[in-house]
This record gives C-alpha cells, structure tokens and sequence, in this order.
C-alpha cells in the first residue's frame, strides 16, 4: 500500500458520520515533551501506563513520531472501543493525580486529541501481528465529497484484498474532523522491518489486473477531483511506555 500512497499524495477521504453506534473509536493523544524533561516524562508516563492502561478496553499504547513536523512527539493511544465504554471509564482520583503529578508537569502546553473511527469494512487484518512500526497517511478531501472517496476507497480496497492478501492495514475516519486541519481519514499500515518501505508492489499495475487496463489512470483523475492534501508520518511502538503489550489480534479488528 505505501506505494499507491506515493501516488496518492495530496488525496484524503472526509470522515462519513454512522447510525452504528456500536463501532470502535481510537483516541490519540499528540503529546509534546519538554525538551530539558524528556527523561522525567519517560518515567512518568510509562509508570502511569503499566499502573493505570496495562489490560481492557483502557489499555493503552505510546508511539514516537521519526518523520515530518511532528518528530520527537509522542502519540498516547487508547482503542478502538465503543463510544459506550467512554461513558464507563473509572473516574478515579489516583489516577488523575498520577499524571498531574508524575506526567503533565513534563508536556509543553500545546496538544491535540483526536477520536477516530475503526473502519472494519475498508481494513484489512488478515494474521496477527505484533506492532513495531506503523506507516500512517492521513488525508483531507474537500467538503461534502466523502461518499465519493469512500467508494473509491472500495476498489483500493479490493485490489489490496486480491493481489496483496497478506498485506495488513487499518482505515479510520476522524469523528471531528473539520476544514481547518484537514485530518480525515487515516490509512494506517503495519510493518516489521524497515526494508518493507523500499519494496515496490508495482500498485498501479495490479489495479489495471482487477478494473481493467487504465483503470488506475481514471481512479487517480477521481481522486484528485474529490481530494486536497496529504500528510505521512513513521510511528515506531515505543513498549518500554506502553501499558499493553504488542500483539494484536486479527479477530479483534474485524
């Protein structure tokens, strides 16, 4: 998939609202660390997790951001869960305390929260995997143009499914999403090894297997027409400040 994304950069997809009210929503956490505190907030955030995110549907995850603007900053991750579960969550005054205490003291002010929608249809979980590295690539499109993303997404989909069955990748829409930032959609893929970003899965020529000689020619013209930018980050797990533990399940992301 990461090189139909080259192909597809400056082309997202707008996050379409559900009536299913049962589906999974990830919440990530952009935390900044002070420079000068970056061994403090290590401590702190990895003892709040294996205290507090260590197992359940509040477990949760760090990543470190290694590319683009973003370098340097952490991704605090907690899903997917129904937005039900939110509504559950302990409200436990030791918990609040730990990280005011032994966390919040070592983040720069700024911040971004953002929930995203586990898209099962348009995802891909063939095996388990164990999380190392992700490649994430989230899109904007432009203004009531989302059904139409969505069903081009359909046939990236089908050709990912048809050619390349072992290739394992997340869709998630932005459940607030807005014509600001752009954040829409996020195309996540998982990877072991860094020498899976040099290999060519020659994308293009599979479409033009499934659709038809020319096919991907029009689908790039689609896309254009419905999309505005792009941006792709390299998330490495970073276990040593997680509360849970690599392994993902195939049969949980169905």
């Amino acid at each position: 998939m990461k090189k139909l994304i080259y192909w597809m950069m400056l082309i997202p997809i707008l996050a379409v609202s559900q009536s299913n009210a049962d589906f999974a929503v990830v919440e990530n956490s952009m935390i900044t660390a002070n420079p000068t505190k970056i061994k403090e907030f290590e401590n702190g955030i990895a003892k709040h997790n294996k205290k507090y995110h260590a197992a359940g549907a509040y477990g949760a995850r760090v990543y470190l951001i290694s590319n683009g603007v973003n370098t340097g900053k952490y991704i605090w991750s907690m899903g997917p869960l129904p937005w039900g579960e939110f509504d559950k969550r302990p409200e436990n005054k030791e918990h609040d305390d730990d990280w005011n205490t032994n966390v919040l003291p070592y983040i720069m002010a700024e911040g971004e929260t953002t929930y995203w929608k586990f898209e099962a249809e348009h995802s891909h979980f063939p095996k388990d995997i164990t999380l190392k590295k992700l490649l994430v690539d989230v899109y904007d499109i432009k203004r009531f143009d989302g059904s139409k993303a969505l069903k081009l997404l359909k046939k990236v989909h089908k050709v990912m499914v048809e050619k390349m069955p072992d290739e394992t990748f997340g869709i998630y829409t932005n459940q607030f999403s807005n014509t600001f930032d752009g954040k829409d959609l996020a195309y996540v893929s998982f990877f072991d090894k860094s020498s899976w970003l040099g290999e060519d899965n020659d994308f293009p020529k599979k479409y033009d297997a499934v659709f038809g000689e020319g096919s991907f020619d029009h689908f790039l013209k689609d896309w254009e027409e419905v999309s505005m930018g792009s941006r792709t980050e390299l998330w490495n797990l970073r276990l040593d400040l997680s509360g849970l533990n690599a392994e993902v399940k195939a049969a949980d992301r169905k």
